[in-house]
């Protein structure tokens, strides 16, 4: 495939619309969900694709009914233990960004220890936000850009994210057109692409549809399409 991104990251929403749709409780939605993530991991490894991020979990869903946050927790919990061999089998890094704060010391550890067993793998880096919120990664980065005495143009080293490179395209499913506090300092740039389709039904098919429309897509990042012409004829000449 042609026009592969270096960084996709994806907003996977509508696992809840998902059951509701089939008279179950949301969290059948989330686990089908969970199937969705597979498909699309297997599908980032098929072509190639150097970094996939996911939207698992934002700060704002600490506050949905604790039963419901529970089972989140434990369905996290478990998809770690699950994927580890294949991550190690398929050479891919694991990690995980978030505030570490409300988190249980239990789910930390089994994530730090993925996090370390596949640090040296490099085939696909995966990136799953738990416990994110973009106005969080902005906050503590501007503590930490303060006390280090305000270095100049340094500030986004002391993101979250830092040495992850910026989406180039950011996938929302379930019709939602919003970034709902997501990576709000690292999409300034970043393409989106949004789709009906909710998130449990999003498999190969969709991720490869999302792909194929980016590649048609003309990225000028603030300039002219004449000065990006010339930048590459340069390029090409060194």
């Amino acid at each position: 495939m042609s026009g592969i991104p270096n960084h996709i990251s994806i907003i996977m929403d509508g696992n809840g619309r998902w059951a509701q749709q089939r008279n179950k409780e949301r969290i059948h939605g989330h686990y089908e969900g969970a199937e969705s993530v597979r498909a699309c991991i297997e599908y980032a490894v098929e072509i190639g694709l150097p970094y996939l991020s996911l939207f698992a979990f934002s700060e704002e869903n600490w506050g949905r009914p604790q039963s419901e946050v529970d089972e989140l927790m434990s369905l996290m919990s478990k998809s770690i233990l699950q994927e580890l061999p294949t991550f190690q089998k398929y050479n891919i890094r694991l990690i995980v960004i978030g505030n570490r704060n409300h988190l249980e010391p239990k789910l930390l550890q089994e994530i730090d220890r993925a996090m370390e067993l596949t640090r040296d793998n490099g085939r696909l880096t995966l990136i799953v936000f738990l416990s994110y919120s973009g106005k969080w990664d902005i906050e503590q980065a501007a503590i930490r850009f303060a006390e280090a005495g305000s270095p100049e143009g340094k500030f986004e080293t002391f993101l979250s994210t830092y040495g992850i490179p910026d989406p180039d395209l950011l996938i929302r499913t379930s019709g939602e057109q919003r970034l709902s506090n997501y990576l709000l300092w690292q999409c300034a740039y970043t393409e989106f692409y949004f789709t009906d389709t909710l998130w449990p039904d999003f498999r190969k098919k969709e991720f490869g549809t999302a792909i194929e429309a980016f590649a048609t897509r003309k990225r000028r990042f603030g300039k002219t399409s004449e000065q990006i012409i010339t930048q590459q004829n340069d390029s090409n000449e060194d």
